[in-house]
């Protein structure tokens, strides 16, 4: 196991165009961290150069401590699993696992050899299968083997590109939670890429968002999703995306073409004296008035509106309210949807409601709103005007307590594992 530190990395190609931007990350030994974002956000290229299949153009990248921008792939001392599994056709499932221990030439005996891959086919249950041939082996299995190959070097760190993308939404489903509790179990090094967001905050322990090569955020998944710092990671992170209503604060109320409502002092004195802001409002800071429980509506505003549309999921139901875009921020929110790889942004308000709610389009209809998860973004810079530093990075804080405490439970099993057999 290692840390790795990425300190002020840029990749330049011969044309001047810089793939990644002045990039740096702390990795701490055992991390488990994500590098996600559209395509062409630099990704994919920034795990390369981890690697060493890219040149560094400038930074310095250091691996337990010690800089590598010059040593070779192979002395790194790390395994790579690809999003093409990159097997061998012509070798059998064990064989595909025992390569990497086989060009050691005479480090391992046969023996050796055979207790390792066995101890790894046992931890991936490929048991059954190490006589096969990838070929006739599902997409999972061969990925699972993949998997088996790095995890059996014993590699300072495991690098993951995109290794889910070729799977099927059950199969990716399944192999995320094998993932999650491999690493947790081995207790190595991770780095991530992934353009899938679900993927991004189920296995991370911190996610970083890439947009245009620079980065934008580092964080855990929830204080990325509460606490974002600007524009691009609020309207990436979470699905549906957050909403963003044209906006101005006047008189202690947020004006937006849906209704006005109140907001609290600190979002009163973000906002002030702006002649527009963009209100961020997930899709789930609504309810439907009507299914509201409690004293939930004390703590909120309630606004009339007409529902244009609904969809029913069976666990959850969107409802579409159609508004006016206003055109001082039509061009900010076109070039978000443009960096999301989203076709364009409509004029549109989607909220969460109860899969219970009898609300239909074309209804007028009462919907609460949580006035106190609301954020505001000045659209000229993207910044988030009511971002709070000090709640995100407790946030992490405490997400980084469960990942040790996860690590230790289940290294704990995997020995009481091995006692068994």
């Amino acid at each position: 196991m290692a840390s790795i530190v990425l300190k002020n990395l840029v990749k330049k190609y011969a044309d001047g165009y810089p793939a990644v931007n002045d990039v740096s990350i702390d990795i701490e030994d055992g991390e488990f961290v994500i590098l996600v974002g559209p395509s062409g956000c630099g990704k994919s290229t920034l795990l390369r150069m981890i690697v060493g299949l890219e040149d560094i153009t400038e930074g310095d990248l250091i691996i337990d401590g010690q800089r590598v921008n010059d040593i070779a792939p192979r002395e790194r001392d790390l395994a790579m699993v690809f999003q093409n599994y990159a097997l061998y056709p012509h070798l059998s499932v064990f064989e595909n696992i025992a390569f990497p221990l086989r060009l050691q030439k005479g480090r391992f005996s046969k023996k050796e050899i055979t207790d390792k891959v066995n101890v790894v086919s046992e931890m991936l249950e490929l048991n059954e299968h190490l006589k096969r041939k990838p070929g006739n082996l599902s997409g999972g299995q061969r990925q699972r083997v993949a998997m088996g190959r790095a995890i059996v070097r014993e590699a300072k760190a495991f690098l993951f590109d995109e290794p889910l993308s070729n799977l099927d939404a059950k199969l990716r489903g399944q192999m995320r939670t094998q993932i999650s509790q491999l690493q947790r179990r081995l207790g190595t090094t991770s780095v991530y890429v992934t353009h899938d967001q679900v993927e991004a905050m189920t296995l991370g322990d911190r996610v970083a968002v890439l947009k245009k090569g620079e980065l934008q955020q580092i964080a855990s998944p929830r204080e990325l999703y509460e606490q974002p710092a600007n524009l691009f990671v609020a309207g990436f992170i979470g699905a549906p995306s957050m909403n963003f209503l044209p906006s101005t604060v006047k008189d202690g109320k947020l004006s937006t073409p849906v209704g006005d409502f109140d907001i609290p002092a600190s979002h009163q004195q973000a906002g002030q004296g702006r002649d527009i802001v963009l209100a961020g409002i997930r899709p789930e800071f609504f309810e439907d008035a009507e299914t509201l429980e409690g004293t939930k509506r004390d703590r909120g505003s309630l606004l009339e509106v007409e529902i244009s549309h609904t969809e029913w999921l069976g666990n959850e139901q969107y409802v579409y309210v159609h508004y006016e875009m206003d055109k001082r921020v039509e061009d900010t929110l076109q070039s978000l949807a443009e960096d999301m790889d989203a076709d364009e942004t409509r004029p549109e308000l989607v909220i969460a409601v109860s899969p219970e709610s009898q609300l239909r389009g074309g209804d007028r209809a009462t919907i609460w709103v949580d006035v106190s998860r609301i954020h505001l973004f000045d659209p000229a810079t993207g910044e988030n005007l009511t971002h709070d530093p000090e709640a995100g990075a407790e946030l992490t804080r405490r997400a980084a307590d469960e990942r040790r405490r996860d690590a230790e439970r289940a290294q704990h099993r995997g020995q009481e594992a091995a006692g068994q057999n």
